[in-house]
């Protein structure tokens, strides 16, 4: 009997060998899947696979094809730095304590990890070129590779209006321009980390003002039959039935301080989309490498512009202190390796769940205290359910503005609600024409709606 009882053990203890002799054979010839993050500065869902007939943006619209496209993806701040600082750290402005284009994130909130740091710590080569968190405002160390010097954010210059305010047009494909070079130096770290786990964050500036592009690009669009949002107005314009705070009465990027008539702002529309069709070339160039480089297999990418931008709507030309859904709304896709693929979502998602994203695809613990929610259900199957809300706070002056927004309602107070409110019916009016806060028919809306807004965190 004893004879037997040994012969029991050794047989489970060899299985059991061979079974952890297995896992780790798998573990081995299953390589971490590398992260890729495409940033895009001032890039609305303006293009050719969000429904935009009249822009030419065959790359993005390729990139949506090979992933999932979300419909209603949106930034937590309609400024550079806030937003990029939020998603880079996966908290929300209120946590990040960033709400200008001035802070360090870590000057303000020193606990944060942000996801460089967190994919060095776990391995990953860490990589960037271009923008990726603001000018002079780099994480600076965590950066293997590309990392650029941060800089005395009380001395640098602030915005030229009259730079800012042109349209400028390129020589060639735009070769000397930073983007340009952008792309060249992605595809040369692409090259060199191909065989590597890597973290690699590629920046584009535009179509951030000025708006610009090669010459060439811009006689794809014709100015005068391009349309102008129902909303137009030469100048900042508030709504009648709409919170004083709603609309800042001074553009923050083009027509800075003057009027912008329907010849002007088709003639800037026109840039804008030329600009847009200036960076798809550039995201061609880098997506056309990670398919020499056969990374597309080994890869989770996602691709988003950082806020939403105001082109003529409520007369006003920026995205700074809106939280409408053209500031707020920004375009995002993710091609996850054995994902969906040329889908979209309609789920409510936001840019700082790109953090948890991140994680779950490569692998790796997500650091505690993350606010977002990985997105990789949702990367297999695009309507699976999802319960998640979006915010966005902006600061105009004295008045703050929180805003949250589910699959069709955006709801909206100022200054805690003593400044007003505003709630828009996305599915009767897309364009948010019409304030509901105040119409009795729309109270138990109000209510459930104060309800999600009271779980934004609150500013620390």
């Amino acid at each position: 009997m004893k004879s037997f009882h040994r012969l029991c053990r050794m047989v489970a203890l060899t299985v059991a060998a061979c079974v952890l002799s297995s896992l780790s054979t798998i573990a081995a010839e299953t390589p971490r899947l590398n992260v890729l993050l495409i940033a895009f500065d001032d890039l609305r869902p303006e293009l050719g696979c969000y429904g935009n007939k009249i822009i030419d943006t065959p790359n993005f619209d390729a990139v949506a094809k090979s992933g999932v496209r979300f419909e209603r993806a949106y930034c937590q701040f309609p400024l550079c730095c806030p937003s990029r600082s939020s998603l880079l750290t996966g908290k929300h402005p209120n946590s990040t304590g960033v709400f200008d284009n001035r802070t360090y994130f870590r000057d303000a909130n020193s606990s944060l990890v942000s996801i460089p740091q967190h994919f060095k710590a776990n391995g990953f080569v860490t990589a960037r070129t271009g923008k990726i968190f603001h000018g002079g405002i780099d994480d600076t160390e965590n950066w293997m590779m590309g990392g650029e010097p941060r800089v005395d954010q009380k001395t640098r210059p602030g915005q030229n209006p009259a730079t800012s305010d042109r349209i400028v047009k390129l020589e060639g494909d735009g070769e000397e321009h930073g983007d340009y070079r952008s792309a060249t130096r992605a595809i040369q770290l692409l090259e060199e980390l191909k065989d590597k786990p890597f973290f690699l964050a590629v920046g584009f500036s535009k179509p951030h003002s000025a708006p610009t592009a090669p010459a060439r690009l811009f006689d794809l669009y014709e100015a005068g039959s391009l349309p102008l949002p129902p909303d137009f107005a030469t100048r900042p314009t508030v709504p009648p039935g709409f919170p004083e705070s709603s609309v800042p009465l001074r553009s923050g990027d083009l027509f800075i301080n003057r009027d912008a008539t329907p010849e002007a702002a088709r003639e800037m529309l026109e840039a804008y989309y030329a600009s847009v069709t200036f960076v798809d070339r550039q995201l061609g160039r880098v997506m056309e490498a990670v398919d020499r480089l056969k990374l597309r297999d080994k890869t989770v990418i996602i691709l988003f512009g950082d806020h939403g931008y105001h082109l003529g709507e409520k007369g006003k030309w920026s995205k700074h202190n809106s939280v409408f859904e053209v500031a707020c709304r920004v375009p995002m896709m993710i091609c996850l390796p054995g994902g969906a693929a040329g889908k979209s979502s309609p789920r409510t998602v936001q840019l700082l769940d790109i953090f948890p994203t991140f994680c779950e695809a490569a692998g790796i613990p997500p650091p505690p205290g993350l606010e977002g929610h990985s997105l990789v259900s949702l990367a297999r199957d695009p309507l699976s359910s999802w319960s998640h809300p979006a915010f966005t706070v902006c600061r105009n002056g004295p008045a703050v503005g929180e805003s949250v927004c589910n699959e069709r309602y955006r709801y909206s107070e100022f200054t805690g609600g003593s400044g007003g409110a505003v709630l828009f019916d996305h599915q009767n009016d897309p364009h948010e024409m019409t304030n509901l806060a105040s119409d009795p028919k729309h109270q138990d809306t109000v209510a459930e709606m104060k309800k999600l807004l009271a779980k934004l965190p609150a500013r620390k």
